[in-house]
Formats: structure tokens, C-alpha cells, sequence
């Protein structure tokens, strides 16, 4: 029987894996269950590096009062639209770590250990940021942009010990005005306002002895990074312009939570923003200014890594998500 040459050489190659393939142990071939590779991604802006860590996600039942100006059916036609469960709705989570001016610099810090612990699903922060290489013993600033759980609960450990012993810990001024004051704690409605009160309290006064750095919108906090004013999330909510060179980035912390439905649907207000009419006229503001600009967008609750740009795409925003660079 003859061989064409294409066969000899494809047989060749056979013969030659073959020992190979053998002598491979069965566990290497073999997937751990219901475990992902440690999610974080990096980019450059100019001379900055960042790096995008996942915290994980929450996935809930959409219930009726998640969004208050809006039918659940009407949301749940939206969500189907976008190709996703119409009964459910999932969060993401994605802290960032800055290497900028010598500093490795955290920008909110996730839902924590304890989260971890309990629902497996979120609270990654510190295992992605160990695996992308971060010591948290090494960061030297913390940047908080608001006082909600999933943005400092990983300010401290399981035990309730600093989680970046050596940081220093910045917050909005107005915030923390805001939080810490004893008369607004009193007035504040029963149940998921007093939480918040009760929780921050637990974060900033017993776990970090209130030893933290307010600041001011408008000034630059770290190489690079500016302090913007986007309030109605909540009081002092803040997001970031990050710059270097020709290099610029808006990270927008909860202007938006997940891009659908609230990108596409920018009138829709969700019940966890504290001032939903402000919020909005913030989040019209800001994602004009995007669009305008043509700049590229980080976004702390899209879905992973969080890096697009935006259209306008009639009342709403067209959310266009960068390719993946293999390259930093």
C-alpha cells in the first residue's frame, strides 16, 4: 500500500506523540469542578499599569421592587433581550490595583472574606489580587469611592484585622461626613440604611480606628488619578480619571451597575441608589461625557474585565466591550 506524503508525515507525528501522550498522568487531563483560573486582567494606560481583579458575582431573583420606576416585566423583557435570564439578575464585582509613581494603589477593595466564606461566588478579591502577583501587605493606598459593602468590606480580614496593615486608606470627604455623622445614623430609615450605618461603623471606627485620609473632588489623590464628583448612588459617591500621557481612562465606580439593564435603560432607577432622581441626571451626565469624549470607560459592576466604550443608541447607551490583549 503506498502513502501520500501528507499521510507518511501525519503518522509520523502519531507515532512520535505517542509516548507522550502515554506517559501523561490521568489527573492532568482532568478539570477541578466548579473552579475557574484566578480571574484578573491588565492593561496600560501610558505609563500606569492596571490590573482588573474579580471579586466575583451575586446572582439574586429579580423581584419587584429591584427597580422602582419600572414593570418587572418590562425588565425582565429587557434582560431576555440582552441574552440573559429574564428572572434573575447578577452583579459583578471588579476591584482595580494601580502601579503608578512607585505606589501600588487599590480602588475599592470588594465584598471581603467574610463574603467568601459564606457564598463562595464573591469576595475573591484577595485570592485574584494574591494570584496576579499583589502582596497586600505591599499596596500603599486604598482608595474608597463610596461606603457601600461591596466596595469596603474588604478593607478588613475574617478576623477584623486592617487587610492592608500598611495602606493608607482614602476616602470622599463628603462620605465620610455623611456616614460618620451620629445625627444621620439616628434618622435613618429601618433596615438596609441602618445596616449600611451599622456596617460602616464596624469597617471604619472598630476595624481601621478611623484612620483614614478624606478627600476632596477635583484634586489629584495619586499619580495620575482624579477625584470626579458623581453623586446620588450616594452622598459622596466618586469616580476616577486616570491619566498618563496620551493615556485616559474613566472608572465609574457605581455610576451604573450592571450595564444591562442600566446602561441600555439609563431612566431606570434601582432601589440600592440613595438619591435615584440625582443618580440619574449623574449617570446622563457622565456617559454623555464619555461618548463625547470617545473615552474609554472602567466599570466596577460590568461584567468582566469591565473595559468598553459608549454609543449613544437612542435614550440609552450602546455598551461596546474592548477586545482581549494578550499583550500589556
Amino acid at each position: 500500500m503506498q502513502l501520500s506524503r501528507r499521510q507518511a508525515l501525519t503518522s509520523a507525528a502519531a507515532i512520535a506523540a505517542a509516548p507522550l501522550l502515554g506517559s501523561a498522568p490521568a489527573s492532568a487531563a482532568a478539570t477541578p469542578a466548579d473552579k475557574q483560573a484566578p480571574s484578573f486582567y491588565r492593561y496600560r494606560i501610558g505609563d500606569i499599569e492596571v490590573t482588573v481583579v474579580s471579586d466575583g458575582r451575586f446572582t439574586f431573583p429579580l423581584e419587584d421592587s429591584f427597580i422602582t420606576n419600572a414593570k418587572k416585566e418590562d425588565v425582565s423583557a429587557a434582560l431576555q433581550r440582552a441574552f440573559l435570564p429574564g428572572d434573575t439578575m447578577t452583579i459583578y464585582f471588579a476591584p482595580l490595583v494601580i502601579t503608578t509613581g512607585g505606589k501600588v494603589v487599590v480602588i475599592d477593595t470588594g465584598n471581603g472574606s467574610l463574603a467568601r466564606e459564606k457564598n463562595k461566588t464573591n469576595g475573591l478579591f484577595a485570592e485574584n489580587m494574591a494570584a496576579a502577583g499583589f502582596d497586600p501587605k505591599a499596596v500603599d493606598m486604598v482608595v474608597i469611592s463610596h461606603f457601600h459593602t461591596d466596595h469596603v468590606n474588604g478593607l478588613l480580614t475574617a478576623e477584623g484585622t486592617p487587610a492592608f496593615p500598611n495602606a493608607e486608606v482614602l476616602v470622599p470627604a463628603v462620605e465620610w461626613k455623611f456616614w460618620m455623622d451620629d445625627g444621620e445614623m439616628s434618622r435613618a430609615p429601618a433596615g438596609r440604611m441602618q445596616s449600611l450605618f451599622k456596617n460602616n461603623r464596624n469597617i471604619f471606627e472598630a476595624g481601621l480606628k478611623r484612620k483614614v485620609t478624606p478627600y476632596e473632588w477635583g484634586k489629584e489623590i495619586a499619580p495620575g488619578l482624579l477625584a470626579v464628583e458623581t453623586v446620588g448612588h450616594t452622598p459622596g459617591h466618586t469616580s476616577y480619571v486616570l491619566s498618563s500621557g496620551s493615556g485616559k481612562v474613566f472608572i465609574q465606580s457605581d455610576v451604573t451597575n450592571n450595564p444591562n439593564p442600566f446602561a441600555t435603560h439609563p431612566g431606570w432607577h434601582a432601589f440600592f441608589d440613595q438619591d435615584a432622581d440625582v443618580a440619574e441626571k449623574t449617570r446622563r451626565r457622565i456617559y454623555d461625557m464619555v461618548v463625547t469624549e470617545r473615552l474609554l470607560l472602567q466599570a466596577f459592576h460590568y461584567p468582566f474585565p469591565g473595559l468598553a466604550h459608549l454609543e449613544k443608541d437612542g435614550d440609552g447607551y450602546r455598551v461596546i466591550p474592548m477586545p482581549w490583549n494578550p499583550a500589556i
